[in-house]
């Protein structure tokens, strides 16, 4: 249920918008149109009918949210706290959403170069890029009843994307063996990145 401010104001997807542009123009947005919410300390204002889906669509109220550059705005005012739940935060209300699985999604990939001098670059369905590097980490979660893979990165402070299954595909077309290790896995950033055991466990499990 959602709480009123200090104001008596109900949280809302409106007025968070409002507060989120305010923001961003005060501040110039920061890097890839980020605003400082690390600097913000506004008061809980409860939660607030939103939810990101597992194919990375946002919803409120039930209803797909279809405006790409509102969703946009929302993912760069958005905290998943010590507690591992999931906010929206302007400088003047912190409101809690819910989040099925990773906030994000990749829906695209560039692969360059070849071997261990390979790079591969992601974008986001909320236009988020960056490389696959030691800050973007990658991991692939397998599931214990289907054995489906879940391969996700690590987009900034916390939040994380999951990794479409077009794109999941390419890298595995671009995967070379460590007969060593026996796994499968992909070179970016001077890095070996597992996509998983060639027993079908995920990286780091035993056979």
């Amino acid at each position: 249920m959602a709480a009123s401010d200090s104001q008596g104001r109900t949280p809302d997807a409106q007025g968070l918008a409002a507060a989120a542009r305010a923001a961003l123009g005060e501040t110039g947005g920061g890097k890839r149109g980020l605003p400082p919410i690390h600097l913000w300390n506004p008061p809980f204002c409860g939660d607030i009918d939103m939810e990101i889906r597992r194919d990375g669509s946002w919803h409120y109220m039930k209803s797909p949210i279809g405006r790409a550059p509102l969703v946009r705005l929302f993912s760069t005012i958005l905290l998943r706290d010590t507690d591992d739940a999931y906010y929206l935060v302007t400088p003047v209300e912190k409101v809690r959403i819910r989040v099925v699985d990773a906030p994000f999604l990749v829906v695209g990939a560039e692969i360059e170069g070849e071997g261990e001098a390979q790079v591969i670059r992601f974008r986001t369905n909320v236009e988020d890029e960056f490389t696959l590097d030691a800050d973007h980490a990658l991991r692939v979660e397998i599931d214990p009843a289907t054995g489906e893979p879940s391969p996700y990165v690590r987009v900034r402070d916390r939040l994380d994307a999951l990794i479409n299954r077009a794109v999941f595909y390419e890298l595995v077309n671009a995967a070379v063996e460590r007969e060593e290790a026996g796994d499968l896995g992909v070179w970016s950033a001077g890095r070996f990145w597992s996509l998983g055991r060639l027993d079908g466990t995920a990286a780091g499990d035993a056979p």
